[in-house]
């Protein structure tokens, strides 16, 4: 399909699809905002070295996706576009990444059909179009993990693939942490017990794959320990470890889940290559690099789902092997001339119907909300439902239009395989790309349209302004807040959150949600100023200059 015009066709692709309202939404709290005020505050303080939040040493992150968003924000501004426009970029390495390596270990077709079924599911496509991190860790743990497999592959050049691996796991450290050291150290362990061990990695590989990733990290540890003595570089380890142990022995932040969560998760927002997945084939040439493909796919989709912090972005490295298997198992169908089965064709509507319900339901719940608030018990949810957004009969044709067409593509599936699959892919890139840049900001509006308005009220102006009882960083950003000699207020912090008790050195607000404001009595020195869709505002009443 692509042949030598590859490169442009990718980034083509990449531009039309991940480049358009790019900047329509507001980010969204918390990972957005967190890693967006990262990269705002280094442009503000100047310091490039170490990530802040609140102009403060922030250990859960290192710096380098925060460092290319610092870039676009140089390019576009301190803004949404800024935050995301990484991953646009992110977005043609990644696809341009499968055509080479689908490429080289099979054929140009299996390359094309592992880029077309990533592009056309529904939460590896929605995930460039956001400023989160992960696309980006993602990217450097497969590369990582891919020249790894070339070491077992007996290529030629090894010193080649021992500095690319290297480069790319350590890479991938700097981006958010040693957990994909962990990732690629499982696989090369399952591998060798698969393999009864006899891997063709020796030691002499595995040391230099760690000395290359190590260094790189170092560089910039000691580059800090140099800027900011040792003291900071200890209590940076000793906190940024601790972190880590807490989201793989704990439910941080409420963030919990059942064991088969990621398995959810992944049947459903990696539609339809999840459903290709397991399909009965077949007999098949053996290739080394599926072996490698599943080994990563498991890894990483049961290590998640023992962790007890459950959070969709955790199985996302899962959508590589997960579309690359799926679209081997393509490839097979159209060369070999196959029929789907029954089941896997009741799947394809089940799951399909399951995304068209969430198109139709949408305008539905927005239209007769009014009928549907006196069931819901949660009263920030009911909050959340009083803002103002318009709805009409007419927007539930895109789901309509989506079952219809879904169902006609997928019942003549067996008619002419490759061709009606193809248009379904059409059909699902075309859909995704409406559907997530057309119902994204109706969703915003519900969930923080309101608290980001007050923030945004208070941009340039020297006042303080802190959530109350919940965790954001969103008064951070859309307040565009600068570091301050006013900002040593003596506020009482139990549990991590702000609460308005303590001295207050200048004008300050506050801001909860709904169900909190019961915690602030009238013996509280604060007083309600507002409230909307489910967040209530505050404005402190003790001042001490």
């Amino acid at each position: 399909m692509f042949k030598d015009k590859a490169i442009l066709y990718i980034f083509l692709a990449s531009c039309l699809l991940f480049i358009p309202f790019l900047g329509s939404v507001h980010l969204f709290d918390w990972d957005e905002i967190n890693f967006a005020e990262c990269a705002r505050e280094m442009i503000v303080s100047k310091d490039y070295l170490r990530t802040q939040i609140d102009f403060k040493p922030f250990w859960e992150k290192p710096p380098l996706f925060i460092w290319l968003q610092v870039a676009a924000m140089k390019l576009f501004g301190i803004n949404e576009w800024g935050a995301r426009f990484p991953n646009v970029v992110v977005a043609f390495f990644t696809l341009f990444s499968f055509y080479k390596i689908g490429t080289k270990e099979a054929n140009s077709k299996l390359g094309t059909w592992w880029i077309l079924l990533y592009i056309g599911s529904w939460l590896p496509h929605f995930y460039f179009k956001t400023g989160l991190i992960d696309p980006l860790f993602n990217l450097l743990i497969f590369l990582a993990i891919y020249h790894v497999y070339n070491l077992c592959n007996k290529e030629s050049n090894r010193n080649k693939h021992r500095l690319l691996a290297g480069l790319f796991l350590g890479l991938a450290v700097l981006t958010k942490g040693p957990v994909a050291i962990l990732i690629a150290f499982l696989c090369w362990i399952v591998y060798v017990v698969i393999s009864k061990f006899k891997s063709e990695i020796s030691l002499k590989d595995i040391a230099s794959v760690a000395i290359v990733s190590f260094l790189v990290v170092v560089i910039w540890f000691v580059t800090v320990v140099i800027q900011y003595g040792i003291a900071y570089g200890n209590w940076f380890l000793h906190e940024f470890i601790t972190y880590q142990i807490r989201l793989f022995s704990t439910e941080d932040a409420d963030h919990g889940g059942p064991f088969f969560y990621h398995f959810i998760v992944l049947l459903i927002g990696c539609f339809p290559a999840s459903l290709f997945l397991f399909r009965k084939q077949q007999k098949a040439p053996s290739l080394l690099f599926n072996k490698w493909m599943w080994i990563a796919f498991w890894v990483v989709l049961l290590l998640f789902s023992i962790v007890k912090t459950k959070i969709v972005h955790y199985s996302s490295f899962c959508y590589f092997p997960l579309s690359y298997l799926a679209a081997y198992q393509i490839s097979l169908i159209v060369t070999n001339k196959e029929t789907i089965s029954r089941w896997l064709k009741v799947l394809l509507y089940a799951i399909g119907g399951i995304w068209s319900i969430v198109w139709i339901c949408l305008p539905l719940i927005g239209i007769y909300k009014l009928k549907l608030i006196p069931f819901i018990e949660d009263p920030f949810a009911v909050g959340n439902l009083q803002a103002a957004v318009h709805w009409s009969y007419y927007e539930i044709a895109i789901g309509i239009v989506y079952l219809i067409g879904l169902c006609y593509l997928i019942a003549k599936l067996n008619t002419d395989f490759e061709y009606y699959f193809k248009r379904l892919i059409a059909f699902q890139v075309v859909f995704i790309f409406i559907c997530s840049n057309y119902f994204t900001p109706k969703i915003e509006h519900y969930s923080q349209r309101a608290a980001i308005a007050y923030y945004q009220s208070f941009n340039g102006k020297d006042v303080y302004v802190a959530p109350l009882s919940y965790k954001s960083y969103a008064h951070l950003f859309y307040t565009n807040k600068v570091k301050s000699p006013k900002d040593s207020v003596n506020l009482k912090e139990p549990s991590g959150y702000w609460t308005p008790e303590g001295t207050i050195q200048r004008p300050t607000y506050f801001i909860c949600k709904i169900m909190d404001t019961s915690i602030y009595t009238s013996q509280t020195p604060i007083q309600k100023i507002g409230a909307k869709n489910g967040f209530v505002f505050y404005k402190g009443l003790k001042i001490n200059n």
